[in-house]
């Protein structure tokens, strides 16, 4: 098996790669709950810290990581809380040290948000549909843009191909996959043309945090040309009408400052679909990666597949039901 590249990056390589950009970095190196990239706390020898992010490598071109710090920035240059990249030597925010891209952050130290507060899903609202406010002036030119074929299609082939799914578990895995592909088409087709602008892209409550009563938005890795209710969805949780209570929170508060189009809404579990079909290929694109069978070891057994499909079923259902709603 070939070495991964991540193999080479040893808190030696990481204290160069600070010093490299003016930093006098001391012994303090914290690794940070991050597995798609190397994200690392850094102590500095005045007692402060910064937040020190190396890019998987080939996953992203310049251009891309480039317009992810562009649309940080542009953000942040509003006073919208989210957490740009810091403009280091000439006022560049990527850098490149021993074969990765890099970027630095400052800390910033927050606690998860409590979504099961309504008021603060009044506040989240209001500051998503200010990101959107801002993304819908432009599109990204070099960033992926969410679709069915990415997120599911491809996903599905990669599984299939590559021998993950136990054997006696692939015509079920194979047929149900295929039904809920076809039934996402449909329900696409049904909404119609859908306006794609820059979005957060993976706006979960594991990308907020929540300091002086407002939610700071980081990790726009995934940032992306999407519909805006990706960036709603994954904020809903628990029963219907638990959700269809944080919906009307949401929305209240993005009406603010966008024009939620409620239309999408019928796609709601289409979209939660296609992410469950790509998180289990993305957990098998990066086996290789010696941080996930130390970090999911649950996955790739017996199990994780029978539950999975078990998932899908559920989900076939769910695209059945009827979508949450507003209430005006």
């Amino acid at each position: 098996m070939a070495e991964h590249p991540y193999s080479r990056l040893t808190p030696d390589v990481i204290v160069q790669a600070i010093e490299n950009l003016g930093f006098e970095p001391d012994a303090r190196i914290f690794g940070l709950n991050s597995y798609e990239n190397r994200v690392y706390q850094v102590g500095i020898k005045d007692g402060s810290s910064v937040v020190a992010k190396f890019y998987r490598p080939k996953r992203w071109n310049e251009k891309q990581i480039l317009e992810e710090h562009g649309f940080a920035k542009e953000l942040a240059d509003l006073e919208i809380p989210v957490i740009p990249p810091i403009k280091l030597l000439r006022g560049e925010t990527l850098f490149k040290f021993e074969g990765f891209h890099m970027a630095v952050f400052p800390l910033l130290v927050g606690r998860p948000p409590e979504l099961d507060n309504l008021d603060n899903l009044l506040v989240m609202g209001r500051f998503i549909g200010r990101i959107h406010s801002v993304g819908a002036k432009k599109s990204f030119t070099h960033r992926v843009e969410i679709s069915i074929d990415r997120f599911a299609i491809q996903s599905r082939q990669f599984l299939l191909e590559n021998d993950f799914i136990p054997l006696e578990l692939i015509p079920a895995y194979e047929s149900l996959s295929q039904d809920l592909i076809e039934r996402i088409e449909l329900r696409f087709q049904e909404h119609g043309p859908l306006l794609k602008q820059r979005i957060h892209g993976d706006c979960h409550r594991g990308n907020v945090l929540w300091k002086d009563n407002a939610p700071n938005f980081v990790d726009f890795d995934d940032t992306m040309n999407g519909p805006v209710i990706q960036d709603i969805w994954m904020m809903l949780s628990g029963s219907r009408d638990q959700k269809q209570a944080q919906l009307l929170e949401l929305v209240e508060g993005y009406n603010e400052f966008g024009d939620f189009r409620a239309s999408e809404l019928t796609l709601v579990e289409s979209f939660r679909t296609l992410r469950i079909i790509n998180y289990s290929a993305w957990l098998a694109r990066r086996w290789q990666d010696p941080a996930f069978p130390q970090n999911f070891p649950w996955f790739n057994t017996q199990r994780y597949w029978s539950e999975h499909i078990l998932e899908l079923r559920e989900q076939l259902a769910a695209l059945d039901e009827l979508p949450l709603e507003l209430f005006y």
